[in-house]
């Protein structure tokens, strides 16, 4: 028997791109030698990120339905036949044991190639709603690998494999590392810190509620860490300026994420699926504004999934600039419920998902084999 060869696709977004990565670092680890191709959409994040992780990449010239465009969607028919032709070439030249599936543009054509090839594939689903590709494609999957309860209702109950979402592992290394966080953003680390993220490109609403009531925040002398992300932190910077407060830190991207989590008495963020699975394992209290610009409200349904075990406070969106910043200053005097919510969250946290996947891609190749 020669080297395992294994093929991921997938990407689109940070939430499938770095769970991509961290099962291929983990499949790496159990067999050093295996072969890994990654297989992305041209022009996406993947194209870059997955290089600068170590590993190959071919794109497919591929993307989603374009919401309120007909137009954008008339050549939509002959990417997917295109994509789908350069799939079942790259199973014929690379050969693959096993195909995995993270979610995203380029899974689809990849994963319905490796079906037709009948080449065993692993679904790994990350939220609690499935997407309509993955919900189709789970029919013919060997297993399906998924973070939440309730899955059985999207996929048969018998590939079904709760494993939890694969995080980056430095991100969520938090453990004593308060003060060195506080003092890194250059905060008094015996002061309350209020965390807010929502991602490398930045949350519209978030912005706009914190902006909104920035000055209740410094009235009550409470330290805020602000990442803004790209797309707004010259605007936020123009209208505050960059030094407002003292006790503020305005920041485009956060590079220690691990400092910042560590630092936090509360995080504010976005409801992503990596986002939600790397706060469980960093175990403090939580504030969700899910975002309901993404396919299926799925951001809405994984807080849920956190809210209905009492393990997060859920801020509706269109609300959030009335309400999101008094809920944050309430809970932070609220020392019972923060230690409640820590709690609860902590016991939802799956800390070894990548290993569990990397695990059921090796019995598949055995299967097959």
């Amino acid at each position: 028997m020669g080297l395992t060869k294994i093929i991921i696709s997938g990407g689109g977004t940070g939430g499938h791109i770095f769970p991509a990565i961290a099962i291929a670092n983990a499949l790496k680890r159990r067999e050093p030698g295996c072969e890994i191709l990654f297989v992305g959409a041209e022009g996406r994040m993947e194209m870059e990120k997955v290089p600068a992780a170590g590993y190959e990449i071919v794109g497919l010239k591929i993307n989603g339905i374009q919401r309120g465009s007909i137009l954008k969607n008339l050549s939509l028919p002959f990417k997917i036949i295109g994509s789908l032709r350069k799939a079942l070439k790259l199973i014929d030249t690379f050969k693959p044991d096993v195909v995995v599936g993270v979610g995203g543009y380029a899974s689809g054509p990849l994963l319905l190639a490796a079906s037709l090839k009948n080449i065993p594939y692993l679904i790994q689903e990350q939220n609690s709603y499935a997407g309509i590709t993955n919900k189709w494609l789970g029919k013919k999957a060997s297993k399906i690998c998924v973070a939440f309860d309730g899955m059985d209702q999207f996929f048969p109950a018998s590939k079904i494999l709760k494993t939890g979402n694969p995080v980056r592992q430095e991100v969520i290394d938090v453990n004593n590392k308060h003060f060195i966080g506080a003092e890194l953003l250059k905060l008094d680390p015996l002061k309350k810190i209020i965390l807010v993220t929502g991602g490398s490109l930045g949350a519209g609403t978030l912005n706009k509620s914190i902006e909104k009531h920035i000055q209740e925040i410094v009235d009550q002398d409470i330290q805020l860490v602000w990442q803004t992300g790209k797309f707004y932190y010259a605007g936020i910077i123009k209208r505050l300026g960059l030094d407002f407060h003292p006790n503020v830190r305005i920041l485009e991207f956060l590079n220690r994420m691990d400092l910042a989590y560590a630092a936090a008495d509360v995080i504010i963020s976005r409801a992503g699926a990596g986002t939600i699975a790397e706060l469980c394992l960093v175990n403090k209290p939580v504030i969700l504004v899910p975002s309901p610009n993404v396919a299926e409200d799925h951001q809405t349904k994984n807080a849920m999934a956190l809210a209905k075990n009492n393990a997060a406070i859920i801020v509706v969106d269109r609300s959030a600039e009335d309400t999101l910043v008094e809920t944050a200053l309430a809970l932070l005097n609220n020392k019972n419920r923060c230690e409640e919510l820590s709690m609860n969250i902590g016991k939802m946290a799956l800390p070894i998902a990548d290993e569990l996947i990397a695990t059921e891609v090796f019995n598949l190749v055995q299967k097959k084999n």
